[in-house]
């Protein structure tokens, strides 16, 4: 072939694929928005860091939303009101199984894995002057704040603290703003479930002195026997609060997507987060989890066709039964 004719031959190679690049754009939303949860929590400053990656990237105007959390991302991102969300394994079970607090009876299944996030650790805060150094420590009546309604620690720490034989009043807000009730004296504990650095845990402890209270063996034993969480140690570097590694359990968070959400950007999304893990971790040290290998804790959510895509490409695979048709 002479030259002209290589040339003529690399000219028709791109103008066949200027049309299938348009053409994978067509059914791309031209806007889109991710639920999150409350500010001065994880989800709140993964969810807008990610956004505005995916924005700035694929050249689409993105951003995230202010939501009481995984139950009502499910809720969502299931009836097409949000095009993402994020949410734990454990709301995510109860949400597809019709068990949503939000909506009894509605199976949410038309919300699909994107892409692993991070642990959620379960650990309770206290100021230093309570005396609360330990759950045992917590005294009956004590006020303990779970987060916003709906959220993953609403919905399980107070099982947990059922289980472990702590009677408490029961407070709801956003984590800000039960910080600073803890601040004030208003509240006894906080019971965070969040990715770590958690940060309104970091935001205290610059404030005023705390206690990072975790749980001891038998405590761990009770709690992952009866819940759908695995023993985590959250590092003492975490936090300068921290004399040692503090024993608490975890649940894990994915990111999820509409299932009709186009393929292609689902696709380009995952390709983005999974193939840059340096950018994520530059938004939240807790992406440092937010690598494709930890694919496989997924085992309640079937995977969105573009994220499946990815995976399958790169060597984690995803049988077939395990895709959204």
């Amino acid at each position: 072939m002479n030259f002209k004719a290589i040339l003529a031959a690399v000219a028709a190679t791109a103008v066949m694929s200027g049309p299938v690049s348009a053409q994978d754009k067509s059914d791309w939303p031209e806007s889109f928005t991710v639920g999150t949860a409350s500010q001065g929590g994880t989800y709140f400053a993964y969810g807008s860091g990610w956004a505005n990656y995916m924005a700035e990237k694929l050249g689409i105007s993105g951003g995230a939303e202010i939501t009481g959390g995984p139950m009502q991302n499910m809720a969502l991102v299931h009836t097409g009101d949000l095009n993402f969300g994020l949410t734990t394994l454990g709301p995510a079970r109860e949400s597809m199984e019709g068990k949503s607090p939000l909506a009894p009876g509605m199976k949410m299944d038309n919300v699909c894995a994107m892409f692993p996030m991070y642990q959620t650790p379960f650990s309770i805060t206290a100021l230093s002057g309570s005396g609360i150094k330990t759950i045992d420590d917590i005294p009956d009546g004590a006020t303990i704040g779970f987060g916003p309604a709906g959220s993953t620690s609403d919905t399980y720490f107070p099982k947990m603290m059922d289980t472990l034989g702590v009677k408490y009043e029961r407070r709801n807000g956003s984590w800000s703003d039960l910080a600073g009730q803890l601040q004030d004296g208003l509240i006894d504990v906080v019971a965070f479930a969040a990715g770590i650095p958690i940060p309104a845990v970091s935001q205290l402890e610059v404030q005023t002195d705390i206690n990072i209270i975790g749980m001891n063996e038998a405590q761990l034993k009770k709690v992952t026997d009866a819940f759908p969480v695995a023993a985590f140690t959250i590092p003492k570097t975490t936090y300068k609060s921290l004399e040692q590694p503090s024993q608490v359990v975890s649940m894990w968070n994915f990111a999820v997507a509409n299932c009709d959400v186009s393929d292609d950007l689902v696709y380009q999304m995952v390709k983005l987060t999974m193939e840059h893990n340096d950018k994520m971790m530059s938004i939240h040290k807790a992406a440092r989890s937010s690598v494709p290998e930890n694919y496989s804790k997924n085992n309640v959510l079937p995977w969105h066709p573009g994220a499946a895509r990815w995976f399958n490409e790169n060597g984690y695979e995803i049988p077939a039964d395990r895709i959204h048709p």
